[in-house]
């Protein structure tokens, strides 16, 4: 067994069916295209994450809620087969979350989610102790990820979607993640660790405002880049489970993120840490 399966990740955040339409160009407000037949494929963010986090050798429970639903059961299936450990997902009478996203000939895509019974979820029930590193994201309830930041003190909290969270809260987090629209809302300059990623331009890593490091990522050819920034997160957290230095966390999470974009959808093409190394060490 590898150090990385050693050690324990949780994840918490959402699991989602999506729902996935592709057409050649997404629409303005008002307008409406013909698009592809649907594509039902599993996601959520949390899920990817965790999905990807197993993916890439780290030993990852899945912290979340589904409905009492056929798709529930079928998420929870998919994830168990990437390899994370399913066992603290709970159960709502309210149906499993829903996101509907629309994906255009570049692989750009616009997504509406409906939660469902991801703000369900019940941290009480959840021993957050024997997690090494906790990974979350702002599809649960803002409550949620305060309860986080006060329960564990190796938080990485992605700030996605872009949703209010407490000045006090994102200070307590161990690495605050975010992309360029997101980072908006942040001031930099009171967060020891933040991290705004900028797509095909890269990463930067943040230390109260300053630029301590910055990576690109490779040139693949993209598919869909739906999951692309959860991959990237979940590489970040199995290199920062290792102690990594920032500039090489960076380098291997936008490696990782990069190959994710290479099939559909969004744990469609979850690197493992051997290939993510390949492709670093072609680039160096």
């Amino acid at each position: 067994m590898s150090d990385s399966a050693r050690l324990r990740a949780a994840v918490v955040g959402s699991m989602n069916t999506d729902l996935v339409v592709r057409c050649d160009v997404l629409p303005i407000p008002g307008e409406t295209v013909l698009g592809s037949d649907v594509e039902r494929l599993p996601g959520g963010k949390g899920a990817n994450q965790a999905a990807a986090l197993a993916r890439l050798g780290v030993a990852t429970a899945m912290v979340s809620c589904v409905g009492r639903d056929e798709m529930g059961e079928w998420l929870l299936a998919t994830l168990a087969r990437h390899g994370a450990d399913t066992s603290l997902v709970q159960r709502s009478e309210r149906p499993t979350g829903t996101a509907f996203i629309t994906v255009d000939a570049a692989g750009e895509n616009e997504i509406v989610v409906a939660p469902g019974a991801n703000t369900d979820l019940d941290l009480a029930q959840v021993d957050l102790d024997p997690f090494d590193v906790v990974l979350a994201q702002m599809e649960v309830s803002a409550d949620t990820v305060e309860e986080l930041a006060r329960r564990t003190s190796s938080l990485i909290l992605n700030v996605a979607p872009a949703r209010p969270v407490s000045a006090s809260t994102l200070r307590r987090c161990a690495v605050v993640i975010a992309n360029e629209l997101e980072a908006r809302s942040l001031d930099m300059r009171e967060l020891a660790h933040c991290v705004v990623t900028m797509g095909s331009r890269g990463a930067a890593h943040y230390s109260f405002g300053e630029i301590v490091a910055e990576a690109k990522p490779p040139v693949v050819d993209v598919i869909d880049t739906v999951g692309a920034g959860d991959v990237f997160c979940a590489a970040y957290a199995s290199r920062y489970l290792q102690h990594d230095t920032p500039l090489e966390v960076l380098r291997f999470a936008v490696t990782a993120g990069s190959l994710a974009t290479r099939a559909i959808g969004a744990q469609g093409s979850l690197p493992t840490t051997e290939e993510v190394q390949q492709w670093l060490a072609l680039a160096s």
